[in-house]
This record gives C-alpha cells, structure tokens and sequence, in this order.
C-alpha cells in the first residue's frame, strides 16, 4: 500500500503527461503482483466493489475524530479524504508483552494488525467484506498506515482517484513497458480481469499473449482534432469528404460466428446495456458508429441518451421509452477482409454497398455533404444548430483507419456554443490544488413570481473556463461580498454576472429551474454588467431545441 500511495502522491504532483508515464512504466517495473495488477485496476476503474462510503465515513468520524473539529477541517482542506487522512490518530497498540500468555497473544495480534497493508491484500478483503463490516476494518488499516497511505486508500475506495491519469494512459504505461504498440493492448483489454497476472506475465515475456476468444476483439478507435481556425486556412477541401456530427458516443460493432458486441470507444464492452441493438443484428462485420437514441425518427437529445448509459442490465421500460440506434459511418472489417489500411473513400464504398445487402434493423448510414466549396461549408456549419445537429465532421479521403488520433486526417468542426448572462449565486472550494480557493460557481437566470418580483434560480454550475488570475479575483470577491455560510458553501450577493457558454440546454425535473445546460463553463466575468440586466429564464427555455431528424433535415445528399 505503500507503494501505491506514493505513486499516488507523486502523480498528483505532476502536470506532465511524459512524468506520469515515467511514474507509471517504473511502478509497474518494481512493484510484484497482484498488487501492480490493482493498481491498474484502480487507475482504469476496474475495481470489483463499491460501497456506500458517505455512510461508513460518518459512522467512523462520529465514533473516532471530533466532528465539529472535522467539520472545520474539511470546509478548510476542501477534500475528504485528504481531511481524514490530515487529522487522523491511530490508536495506540498495548505494551509489548514477552510471556507466552492470552495477553501476549492478544498483544501480538493488534501490533501485527496495526502494521501497514498490503495493497492486494485490502481489494482482496474488500471483493468479500460486507457494508456492515466496513466501518471496523477501515479504521483498523488507517490505524497502519501514515497521512499519505490513508489518503490513498479512501480515495481507492471512493473509486475517484483524481490524479490526472486517463485508462488511456495507464495502458500506453503498460504498452511502454513491453515495447508494445498501446493498440496490442487495447484490442484484448475487454477480455482481462483484475488483477491482470497473464498480462504481465505476457508483457514481462513469461507467458504467451493472453486468450481472450476469437473474432470478436476491439479494434482502437481512430480519433479526430478539433478544427482551429489555422487548420481552416489551411484544409483543401477537395481532398476532404463531409458528414455530419452528431450527439451521441462512438461505439463499435463487432459482429460474428452468432455473437454480437457492442464497445464503447474505450473498449469496454456496453453490450449487456443494449440488447435491443445486439439482439437484433446478424452479420459479419467490424463497423465505427454513433450510438444514439432514435424515436419516430428523430435523434433524441444526449440527456436521453443519458438513460441508458453506465448500466448493467436495463429495464423493459426503458427500452421502450429510450430506443438504441447505431448510426455507422466506416467499416474496419467485412467478413474475413480487414479494410482499416485502404483509403476511406474504399472503405465507404464497401461499407454502403454492405448495408444495402444486410440492412441491421436499429441502424442507418451517416450520409455524405454535397459541398461546392469552403463558402457553402461554412454556411452549413453556421446552420447546424437551427438544423439539430452538433458540427460537421471533415475526412481525408485518402486517410487508412488509423487508431489513435493522427493529426491532419479527421477534423471535427462542433458547431459555436449558446451563451447565457448569469449571476453567481453559490461558491463552494474545490478540491486538490484548488482546495484553499473558491472555484466552483453555481449561478443562476431571473424568473417573475407568482406575486410579480424577481428572483434568482440555478440553472447550472461551472469550475473551468477562468484563468488562475481570474480564479483569484473570483474567491477575493466571494470572500467579501459573502451572505451566508454551509460549510464548504457560501451564499453570495447577486452582484456578479458570468457569461456561460455551454452546448445545449434540455429540460430537467431534476433542476428547480426545469432545464439543464450541458457542458456549462464561465467564458467570461462580466464585472461591468448590472446583475438586473443578466438573463432571465425564458431566455433559456427558448434555446431548448426540437429533436432532430435524419441527416436529409439539413441540406445534406446522402453519397
């Protein structure tokens, strides 16, 4: 555990990507099995148990730690585990007892307990413990460990580790280790469990690639950039094909031998969530998609999409009221052939010429954008929200199907965000680096009252889009202009207006407000702006957009 705590620390510390990796390839390196095995776990979020912490946490600080003097503490550090970890006191094993007695026994017993854990021994005791017996042992491995260890191990059991560390890159770790392309790794890692002993073993050259069936692998996505407007100046358009961009996630179809899977772009297999899609298809074929919920016709909004997503097993219900839908738009492998090194003009041919023969119920193709020049392009692009799509993708006609994300070969173009003057209403600290500051921003639209006033409602909250200059000023003001305090909350005056850029905007039961933005971040501080001239909450409901239809809504022509 110490080990794993120390990686821990010395990843939060590190901004670099290049000194992540390094931390990563040294502890996978040095530190035996299983224990490394579940620290992968840990960083990929793999572990096989959840519990529900708030509850444990509160029983242990009520019975161990002064709650008004935890309180203070943890609105102070602005992190629970950090808090617990900061101020907890071990309790204090008996006297050594050298006689062969019931009490040297017993003595001998709590001094080997309160002796620092094992990391692979505590995921292995908690695959197995119950809720109940949560509280007691917990307080027995924080009594062994140091600040830094007890830190670790609350944020391994919250699940949240928050050290800057994608699965992504815990696997280019791994892959950098062996000498391996990140893309060998991938194409298995659905197949793999905790604690990973054959993939090590594999990767330290002991053992032989691990079996994790035939036909049906991952196949690492191929990624696009962000269109600057550098790259713009620079894009040939001829060289380039047109779709559009919709609102859903990209997923994977792997299909064969009587077996379908779904993955999602990371390869974690999502298909035991959709068996209205897998249920229903029959084919041999390896196809890129965007998964979508389609009613009557129209792409629901990504909040409905929302439903579906992160579950097991779902509900006869929800099928019904959330219908899946896969949009493909390229094909990695068509029966035996692998299609992914032969140009994407090719692969599109291949692919609409197979869907035309197969036609996969809960499926359609993405089509194509009959564009003259960069004048008529811009012109759609700048359509693409009254159309109900969400940007254009731009595809090199001649680009393999490379994994990873190739610069130059696929651009998406997302169409320009909604913006909304709002006025803050709530700070509250943030966490890790930020834990001293005021940084996360709830703020809120005017809407009339019944009895014809104003008042302010919370429409969404944000804790990026801000310099750290910014950042400052911001908790300076909220310090002195602040109305009420909840703990880590302040209540503040309805005196500063944000402008808040965000997506889109759907209608939430969840939200007093009746809505909820999406991807809402602070895109400028309007110090200038009287709060009673900030936005009102009509002003909002009026962005809420209409489902949208197939591609032929807009003034696309399918190839």
């Amino acid at each position: 555990m110490k080990a794993f705590a120390q990686l821990l620390d010395r990843l939060s510390y590190s901004p670099s990507r290049n000194a992540k990796l390094r931390l990563l390839v040294a502890y996978f390196r040095i530190t035996p099995d299983p224990d490394r095995g579940w620290a992968l776990a840990a960083l990929t979020e793999g572990l096989p148990f959840s519990f529900p912490l708030r509850r444990t946490l509160a029983q242990i600080i009520e019975r161990r730690l002064d709650p008004e003097l935890f309180r203070l503490s943890r609105d102070y550090v602005g992190d629970t585990a950090e808090t617990i970890a900061l101020i907890w006191e071990a309790s204090t094993p008996p006297a050594a007892v050298s006689a062969a007695t019931p009490e040297a026994d017993e003595a001998r017993r709590v001094t080997a307990a309160s002796q620092p854990p094992r990391l692979g021994d505590i995921v292995s005791e908690l695959a197995l413990i119950g809720r109940d017996d949560l509280a007691p042992r917990l307080e027995t491995w924080l009594d062994g460990l140091d600040a830094t260890g007890r830190w670790a191990l609350l944020k391994l059991l919250t699940g949240a580790l928050r050290v800057g560390v994608s699965a992504r890159l815990a696997k280019s770790a791994l892959a950098e280790l062996a000498g391996f392309a990140v893309d060998d790794i991938e194409q298995i890692w659905h197949g793999l469990a905790p604690p990973y002993e054959a993939l090590f073993a594999w990767l330290e050259g002991r053992a032989d690639k691990p079996d994790v069936g035939k036909g049906l692998l991952f196949r690492p996505l191929m990624l696009s950039h962000a269109l600057e407007e550098a790259d713009w100046a620079a894009l040939e358009l001829p060289q380039f094909l047109a779709e559009w961009k919709w609102d859903g996630i990209r997923v994977q179809v792997a299909a064969g031998d009587g077996e379908v899977k779904l993955y999602s772009r990371s390869g974690e297999d999502i298909s035991s969530a959709f068996p209205d899609l897998v249920g229903s298809w029959h084919f041999d074929a390896v196809l890129d998609g965007e998964l979508l919920v389609v009613r009557a016709g129209q792409v629901a909004s990504f909040n409905e999409l929302q439903q579906r997503l992160n579950r097991k097993r779902v509900s006869k219900r929800q099928l019904e009221q959330f219908p899946a839908h896969v949009r493909f738009y390229d094909a990695l492998k068509i029966g035996a052939e692998d299609l992914r090194a032969g140009p994407l003009v090719e692969r599109r041919a291949r692919l609409q010429s197979w869907y035309a023969d197969v036609r996969p119920a809960r499926s359609d193709l993405s089509q194509l954008i009959d564009v003259k020049d960069k004048a008529e392009l811009l012109r759609l692009w700048s359509e693409t929200r009254a159309t109900g799509v969400e940007g254009l993708m731009l595809k090199r006609r001649d680009s393999a199907y490379i994994a990873g994300r190739p610069k130059g070969l696929w651009w998406k173009w997302k169409r320009a965000p909604l913006t909304l003057d709002c006025v803050l209403m709530y700070a509250q600290r943030g966490s890790g680096k930020r834990s001293s500051y005021y940084s996360d921003y709830t703020f809120g639209a005017w809407q009339t009252t019944a009895a014809g006033t104003s008042e302010l409602v919370p429409v969404g909250k944000a804790y990026f889009g801000f310099t750290d200059a910014e950042l400052l000023a911001i908790d300076r003001w909220v310090r002195s202009h602040t109305t009420e305090s909840f703990g880590p909350v302040r209540a503040v005056k309805p005196e500063l207006v944000f402008e808040v850029a965000f997506d889109a905007v759907q209608r939430s039961t969840r939200h007093k407000s009746g809505v909820a933005m999406r991807f809402p971040r602070i895109h400028r501080i309007r110090w200038d702006k009287p709060a009673a001239e900030a936005d009102r909450l009509e002003t909002l409901m009026a962005m809420i957009e209409a489902p949208s239809g197939p591609a032929e809504a807009a003034t696309a022509a399918p190839s």
